[in-house]
């Protein structure tokens, strides 16, 4: 079976994307501070009241960037369409992931393999690391299912405003404003009506995940002029522009 350049492309594509949407997923559990990672004092910010607010983030938010400029890669070549089956793919992935992590740590575990680590209850760690709470998992996946539409059409509406020109505008700028709604919602579901933060306290960590990733957007700009030179040095150029066209 012989594929053409713009299915090797999308295969390309869409095994970048699910795989870091995968591994945001998993890696999520654990919370860092941004600011030890970089040799920093934590900033202990006051906002909105709460006080002590540092740049304690999920591991997750190395990945979602990526995953957010894959999106507009695809919406780029291959319009509404192909993000669309790449979202649903996704969230249809995580929820099957989910489902078996559910039935591992339900299977009865070997005696030898509980305290087979330096007497950590490998059990209790399995679960404790894979066992997200149920409202995280519906939270992550509305919110990104929310984040990756606003994203295509924003994406979108910004392509046909600058009629096709400033590559920067329309990736960073649909990111940006993807990014704010889907940091908003996923806090909301899975705190907020999962933990019963108050609305002061989901504000306050949101402004902080979001002050990460609009930098996060802004560096990776050169990432996406990069990514689409070699797209169309790989497509040719009359290809790829007859894609473009097509995608709008």
């Amino acid at each position: 079976m012989v594929f053409s350049k713009p299915k090797i492309l999308f295969i390309v594509l869409s095994v970048f994307f699910v795989s870091n949407v995968i591994l945001a997923e998993f890696i999520g559990v654990k919370i860092f501070s941004l600011e030890k990672s970089l040799g920093f004092s934590p900033v202990n910010w006051t906002i909105l009241g709460v006080e002590n607010i540092s740049f304690n983030l999920t591991a997750g938010v190395i990945l979602w960037p990526f995953v957010f400029l894959t999106t507009d890669i695809v919406n780029e070549f291959y319009g509404v369409k192909g993000v669309r089956i790449l979202s649903f793919l996704s969230v249809g992935i995580i929820a099957y992931a989910f489902l078996m992590i559910a039935l591992a740590i339900q299977l009865s575990p070997a005696d030898f393999w509980v305290l087979s680590k330096n007497y950590l209850n490998m059990q209790e760690a399995f679960q404790a690391i894979f066992g997200q709470g149920l409202w995280i998992i519906i939270g992550s996946m509305i919110a990104f299912l929310i984040g990756q539409f606003v994203d295509v059409f924003t994406f979108r509406f910004l392509k046909r405003y600058t009629q096709g020109k400033s590559i920067w505008l329309r990736a960073t700028g649909s990111t940006l404003i993807s990014q704010l709604i889907d940091s908003f919602v996923v806090l909301y579901i899975a705190f907020g009506i999962g933990a019963d933060w108050s609305w002061s306290l989901i504000l306050s960590v949101c402004a902080l995940n979001y002050i990460y990733k609009f930098f996060s957007a802004i560096l990776l700009t050169p990432l996406i002029y990069l990514v689409h030179f070699l797209i169309v040095r790989y497509l040719g150029k009359e290809l790829a522009r007859e894609m473009m066209v097509k995608a709008m």
